[in-house]
């Protein structure tokens, strides 16, 4: 007869201190970030605005968003914001992408002076008054154009892309060369391929920027028609210049709503692009 074989029961595993301390901190700190956030999306739907905080909202309403779809105001600088941060992202990832292959030509003269110029310019800054003076010889003070140019130059995405394409096995490069393909055949034929995960999260990156922007619309704007959809939102809730209503809400209820509208398009996206951007963190992090 064949003997048995005695299986060991599985050990159980260790609850340690460490990690239950971890996740009351994780906890906490979700905490933190939830209930605010949960407290304008209540207050936006409830009719009347209240101080103390409530988990439902006491008189439901949708009112709030029809007014600020219906605000004519809104209208322009909402659609300057769509604009702007498509055509700015699109505009980053080109100059990112181009840029970063370049870097990794190793036989280009000059390369490793180029990537220290660009590194030497994320360290020290020109200065407000002379980033101010080329913006304006460049013609694009009091044009919405700025958001779209100033945010597409941004070297640190170019390092993180520089740093993904080196990632990129070398054979695939040689056997390219040998096939006869050009270095841009290269580029969109086998680079761009390859890069899907860090698009998207360095686009991600451009896009979120670029839609919540207000500093550069404070200081480069100065036309009311150029202004963006945050610009143009926060000087209305500032200047208590809210949209007049025709429902019975209060301005409160208008406040939450036109945050909530705000911030309603990338709470949309981020679920659906949660992976690329926490991947985009660690591009050209480790190296096989």
């Amino acid at each position: 007869m064949a003997k048995e074989k005695i299986v060991a029961p599985p050990k159980k595993k260790k609850v340690r201190a460490f990690d239950v301390i971890n996740y009351i901190i994780f906890v906490i700190i979700g905490l933190l970030i939830i209930i605010p956030m949960w407290k304008v999306l209540v207050d936006s739907l409830n009719r009347y605005g209240v101080y103390q905080f409530r988990l439902w909202p006491h008189d439901p309403t949708l009112e709030g968003y029809l007014t600020i779809i219906k605000t004519s105001r809104l209208i322009r600088p909402f659609f300057i914001s769509i604009i702007t941060t498509i055509l700015g992202t699109f505009f980053g990832l080109l100059l990112s992408t181009l840029g970063g292959y370049v870097l990794i030509q190793f036989d280009m003269p000059g390369r490793n002076a180029f990537a220290y110029f660009l590194l030497f310019t994320m360290i020290f800054s020109g200065g407000m008054i002379p980033e101010y003076l080329v913006m304006k010889q460049l013609g694009l003070v009091g044009s919405w154009w700025i958001l779209v140019v100033k945010h597409g130059i941004n070297v640190y995405n170019l390092v993180l892309m520089r740093n993904f394409f080196e990632g990129v096995p070398t054979s695939l490069y040689e056997a390219a060369r040998i096939d006869g393909c050009s270095p841009m055949g290269i580029f969109f034929r086998i680079v761009l391929p390859l890069s899907k995960a860090a698009l998207a999260s360095i686009g991600l990156m451009f896009a979120v920027s670029i839609w919540n922007d207000y500093s550069t619309v404070q200081i480069y704007i100065n036309k009311s028609e150029n202004v963006n959809f945050q610009y143009k939102l926060r000087t209305m809730i500032m200047d208590g210049d809210t949209p007049v209503t025709s429902y019975n809400v209060s301005q409160t209820t208008l406040f939450n709503a036109g945050i909530i509208a705000a911030i309603l398009p990338f709470m949309l996206l981020y679920p659906f692009l949660q992976k690329y951007f926490v991947k985009g963190v660690n591009i050209g992090a480790v190296k096989e």
